[in-house]
C-alpha cells in the first residue's frame, strides 16, 4: 500500500496517525531522503529502512498519537557503532534526519437541511479540512448545479438525499460527527433532535430556531420522547454567536460556522 493510501485509510477510519519521512541523509543510510512510513495505533505501512531508526520512529510516533500531539518533530540519528541505540546497532556510517508529522482525526460535521442557510454554511465549512455531510429530504436542494459552488471544496463533501426519513442518516455518520439541524420542516427538525439523542457516539448537536420553537421541542422531547433534562441539554440552541444578530442567510451561516470553529479551537473534538 502506498503511503498516501495509508493516510486515506486512517482518515476513513477516523484514526490518528503519524507520517514519518526521511527528511535528510548525509553519507550512507538504509533509505534515501523522501522515504516514508505511516504509523497508526496498531499498524504501520511503508518503511524508512528498518533497524533502530525505524523502531525508534515508530515508538515516538505512537507516543505522539497517545498524547494527541499536533506539532511536527525532527529526530536526528547517527548511524555508527559508537552510538548506544534503543533497538540495536546501525553502523551504515551516515546520519539521518527523520520528520514526524501528526495526522489527527479529521472532524466531521453533518448539516441537516441544505436550504438558504444550510448552503451558505456548507460554503464556509467546505473551506475547512472536514468530512462534511449534507443531508436533505428534497432532491432539488441537492441538485448538482446548486451544489456546484462547492466544487473546489477542501472538505470531503458527502451528499445524502433522504426523501422519507433523514434521521436514518445519523446511524451512518462517523463517530464524533457534529450535527447541525436546520431543515425546512419543524416536524423534521423535531424527529432529528429525538433521533440524535438516541444515537450514540455523536459529537455536539445544534438546532437552529427561536426560543419559542425550542420550548415546544423541549416539552415534546421530555413528554413524548422520554428524555431526561440532562439528555435534552445536549442540544445547543440557538446556535451561532449571540452578539451577531443579522438575519440574512449568509450572516447566520458565518455566525454558526464561527461558533462551531471556536468550539473546535477551545477543545471540542
Amino acid at each position: 500500500m502506498t503511503w498516501f493510501a495509508a493516510v486515506a485509510r486512517l482518515r476513513a477510519r477516523r484514526e490518528a496517525g503519524v507520517l514519518v519521512t526521511v527528511a535528510a541523509v548525509r553519507g550512507h543510510a538504509p533509505r534515501d531522503a523522501g522515504a516514508k512510513l505511516v504509523v497508526g495505533r496498531g499498524e504501520t505501512w511503508g518503511s524508512i529502512g528498518g533497524g533502530n531508526v525505524e523502531a525508534v520512529a515508530i515508538d515516538r510516533a505512537r507516543e505522539m498519537i497517545a498524547a494527541s500531539e499536533t506539532a511536527p518533530e525532527l529526530i536526528d540519528f547517527a548511524l555508527n557503532d559508537k552510538v548506544t541505540n534503543r533497538h540495536g546497532v546501525q553502523c551504515c556510517g551516515g546520519t539521518v534526519s527523520v520528520l514526524l508529522e501528526p495526522l489527527p482525526v479529521v472532524r466531521a460535521v453533518a448539516i441537516f437541511g441544505v436550504g438558504h442557510v444550510g448552503l451558505e454554511l456548507a460554503r464556509i465549512l467546505a473551506r475547512q479540512d472536514l468530512d462534511l455531510h449534507l443531508v436533505d429530504s428534497r432532491s432539488d436542494t441537492l441538485a448538482e448545479e446548486r451544489l456546484g459552488v462547492l466544487a473546489d471544496a477542501v472538505a470531503q463533501v458527502r451528499v445524502h438525499h433522504t426523501p422519507l426519513l433523514p434521521e436514518e442518516v445519523l446511524e451512518e455518520l462517523p463517530p464524533g460527527t457534529h450535527v447541525l439541524i436546520m431543515t425546512h420542516d419543524h416536524a423534521e427538525d423535531a424527529a432529528l433532535c429525538d433521533a440524535a439523542l438516541r444515537t450514540p457516539r455523536l459529537g455536539s448537536i445544534g438546532l437552529i430556531g427561536s426560543a419559542a420553537k425550542w420550548a415546544r421541542f423541549r416539552r415534546r422531547l421530555a413528554v413524548e420522547g422520554g428524555h431526561d433534562e440532562a439528555d435534552i441539554d445536549r442540544i445547543k440552541t440557538p446556535i451561532g454567536l449571540a452578539d451577531l444578530s443579522g438575519k440574512e442567510p449568509a450572516t447566520i451561516a458565518v455566525s454558526v460556522a464561527a461558533d462551531l470553529l471556536r468550539a473546535f479551537e477551545t477543545g471540542g473534538s
